[in-house]
């Protein structure tokens, strides 16, 4: 399956899939394209580094949402892309790009959804003072974090965590959780039941 990941940072999980494709954990994975909204992103440059082809696009140069997707959605064509992995790409996926790949978008969000949706997970989780946190593997819809559940991770929360040694917990799970969704995506193994996600492996 031909994979395009959108990452608007750093890059980290995208960087854990092709470590995971390097592996052999991925037999049925080709990442043909990093797509960010950023021209500074470091992801780009991981992709660069790994000879996987690049697109920055910045909504700046767009009217709308609906005309910048548009403009994606041409790339995507062009390189047969078959699904997407969101890997740390801080835009919602509106309706262009949702009717392209319904249940074809994954995304990792690092908190237990449905709890903390959103951008500040952790800290959201911190301030409530649940025990456990974690992350979550889900599918794309219209709202936000809101789409079935693939996979998720457990990670306690100790009394002593701040927000950064937290995150540095739960990335450390999001490195396995995604592999392992983008594996079950990619071949063939989900079926999604209203809202539940079926394991078919």
């Amino acid at each position: 399956m031909r994979l395009a990941a959108f990452a608007s940072g750093r890059g980290s999980n995208f960087e854990a899939l092709l470590t995971a494709r390097d592996r052999g954990n991925l037999p049925e994975a080709e990442f043909a394209l990093l797509f960010s909204d950023k021209a500074d992103a470091r992801a780009l440059d991981v992709a660069r580094q790994r000879g996987i082809d690049t697109l920055h696009l910045s909504p700046k140069d767009f009217d709308t949402r609906a005309a910048y997707e548009e403009a994606i959605l041409v790339v995507l064509r062009e390189k047969q892309i078959e699904a997407i992995c969101l890997a740390g790409y801080m835009r919602l996926v509106g309706d262009t790009l949702l009717e392209a790949y319904p249940r074809r978008i994954l995304n990792i969000h690092p908190a237990l959804l449905p709890s903390f949706p959103g951008l500040h997970g952790h800290r959201d989780a911190l301030e409530y003072g649940v025990k456990i946190s974690g992350c979550t593997v889900h599918f794309v819809d219209a709202g936000v974090d809101t789409g079935p559940i693939v996979v998720q991770r457990a990670v306690e929360v100790r009394d002593d965590d701040t927000e950064d040694i937290l995150a540095a917990r739960i990335l450390l799970q999001e490195h396995e959780a995604y592999p392992e969704a983008v594996d079950l995506l990619t071949q063939g193994k989900l079926r999604v039941e209203d809202r539940r996600v079926i394991r078919l492996d």
